[in-house]
């Protein structure tokens, strides 16, 4: 994991008139289009997005646009005519493994009918699929909340102080060129498979939202060797999970 080294900042702002569309019709970072990208035009933003989803998933969101330039196998202009700052780009990536993440956790509520079994198989979907390694910031830090603080992650648990954990936002919504909203539902569902697998008895009463989007950040080890990767992965995502298991008194 190296979110530390994202670049999050409020210079995510869109050129005016620049086409940003991964899509015909409709874009996500640059909003709608009026017509539809070439053939070859459209190809080169999609080997850019796989191509930034690979190397900032080995590298962090530190890694420059030079190399996602180079993985991608064009030039960084080219980059940059899609993607205007780096920002736009990381935030792009970051929204795709977000609602990837919820699409996930989602499946699982709705096809494991045992709680234990949902969140484990939410846990290892997400692991597998390499998203822990590109979590956006803003779901993984957490403050302490004051009695004034209202914005507070759901089923968080209680510090013995008396206090709760909470998001810290990076921005104000407005001033990110954005909002939450992405986060806040990945937050509510996993907060649903948090609080059913609790109410079973099968999660020990201290787990919280926080920690299990850890495990999915912590379990993503990016290393070399595809292979190792994933065993690596598998083995620690079985030791992790042991540990959120509620154990009989």
């Amino acid at each position: 994991m190296h979110v530390q080294d994202s670049h999050w900042s409020s210079a995510s702002t869109v050129a005016p008139g620049t086409a940003l569309s991964a899509s015909p019709g409709h874009g996500r970072v640059g909003g709608p289009r009026t017509t539809p990208l070439r053939v070859d035009a459209q190809r080169n933003l999609e080997h850019v997005l796989r191509a930034a989803r690979e190397v900032f998933g080995e590298l962090g969101y530190g890694a420059p646009m030079e190399d996602v330039a180079r993985r991608a196998r064009v030039g960084v202009g080219t980059v940059y005519r899609r993607f205007p700052s780096k920002d736009v780009l990381v935030r792009r990536i970051a929204e795709e493994e977000t609602s990837r993440l919820t699409d996930q956790a989602r499946t699982a509520l709705g096809q494991e009918d045992e709680p234990w079994s949902a969140l484990s198989r939410f846990l290892r979907t997400s692991v597998a699929s390499g998203a822990g390694r590109l979590l956006p910031p803003q779901v993984l830090r957490v403050g302490v909340a004051d009695e004034h603080d209202h914005a507070r992650v759901p089923q968080q648990r209680s510090q013995p102080s008396g206090a709760e954990l909470r998001l810290v936002p990076e921005e104000a919504p407005a001033a990110a060129g954005g909002d939450d909203t992405g986060a806040a539902q990945l937050l509510e569902v996993v907060g649903r498979l948090v609080e059913r697998a609790r109410e079973a008895g099968a999660l020990r009463p201290d787990v919280s939202v926080s920690d299990v989007l850890l495990v999915i950040a912590t379990a993503a080890p990016s290393l070399p060797d595809p292979a190792q990767q994933a065993a690596a992965s598998a083995r620690l995502l079985d030791i992790l999970l042991e540990g959120l298991r509620s154990r009989p008194a």
